[in-house]
């Protein structure tokens, strides 16, 4: 079942500040692992996998290869179940259950 995505804004910070991060030593590398964040996140309306979140109500899908946890919820939008993309995290970030990365 295809479900719609949303990004929430926090999610497109977490990209934003991520990229940038990265687009200081290698601006290249900072537009992949943006693409590729993105394009996992989309992938999640055709098949929302992912373990059971940190934080209650989420799943958290890790990206192949690159250090970093998609979370997501899945939420009713307009009457239809939608992945609802709440941040992206970098696995070295301390991340206490129940409670986001600061």
């Amino acid at each position: 079942m295809k479900r719609p995505v949303t990004w929430s804004r926090e999610a497109l910070d977490d990209i934003k500040k991520q990229a940038a991060h990265i687009a200081k030593d290698n601006p290249a590398a900072a537009r992949r692992v943006a693409d590729r964040i993105r394009d996992t996140g989309k992938a999640l309306g055709d098949m929302a996998i992912g373990r059971p979140g940190r934080v209650t109500g989420t799943y958290e899908k890790s990206l192949t290869r690159l250090p970093y946890i998609i979370a997501y919820a899945l939420r009713p939008i307009a009457g239809r179940e939608s992945v609802v993309i709440v941040r992206v995290i970098h696995t070295a970030r301390d991340w206490p259950a129940e409670e986001w990365p600061r």
